[in-house]
């Protein structure tokens, strides 16, 4: 069954949340706070969560409810090693493939993403920069490519929550601003290596020995 188009609100409400790190990993997302947050019925409550377990970005559990998912370890390399692998290909490709207008699309991220890094807003920063690097698979032309990339930086954006140590690197504004020129100049080789050596450097940002405790409330983390 489709989901309702208010179960739907919900999910990209609660998504965007979770990408922009208001609400942490192993967050419980009660279906009766949630419901008087958005004013609607568990049932489209119930029903957004489930569309975004179906996406791992929640995980419900029998007994308990709802939580906002927490990777492992062992997953965060594994999504970050699958990243390595995939994406620069696809940089190479962007490279070879992108119009004029999709490279002002990718510098108008750039700009956005800079201008949440002044306002101090991190999670939407984060948020902008994983963006970033689906346009460039959009870009690259390659559909079942960037659907798998799509759901991997979704699962990077909770990694990166739970385990950066190293908040400086997501600042750095000079590899996604080399990635775009090199794209512009249609440059495969310095596309691909740009972005390698990018996501290694994320990579090893992580401190996958240290787990940050879920913070404030469902009502403070989801107010406008």
């Amino acid at each position: 069954m489709k989901p309702s188009a208010s179960s739907e609100i919900v999910a990209r409400a609660l998504s965007l949340a979770i990408h922009e790190h208001r609400l942490a990993p192993g967050t419980k997302l009660g279906e009766d706070e949630l419901g008087e947050i958005y004013g609607v019925s568990r049932t489209i409550v119930r029903s957004a969560l489930q569309s975004l377990a179906h996406i791992q970005l929640v995980t419900i559990q029998r007994n308990r409810g709802a939580f906002v998912a927490q990777p492992s370890p062992t997953e965060a390399h594994e999504v970050f090693e699958a990243r390595e692998l995939l994406e620069p290909r696809t940089a190479r490709s962007a490279a070879q493939n992108a119009t004029a207008a999709e490279i002002d699309t990718l510098r108008r991220h750039i700009e956005d993403e800079h201008a949440a890094l002044h306002a101090n807003d991190h999670g939407r920063a984060l948020h902008l920069s994983g963006l970033f690097h689906i346009e460039i698979a959009r870009i690259a032309g390659q559909a079942t490519i960037a659907r798998f990339i799509e759901a991997l930086i979704a699962r990077s954006s909770l990694i990166i929550a739970l385990y950066w140590r190293r908040e400086s690197a997501l600042c750095e504004s000079h590899a996604h601003d080399a990635l775009i020129k090199a794209i512009a100049e249609g440059d495969g080789q310095a596309a691909e290596e740009l972005m390698r050596s990018h996501l290694v450097d994320l990579h090893t940002a992580l401190n996958l020995r240290s787990v940050q405790a879920a913070p404030k409330s469902l009502k403070e983390a989801l107010s406008p």
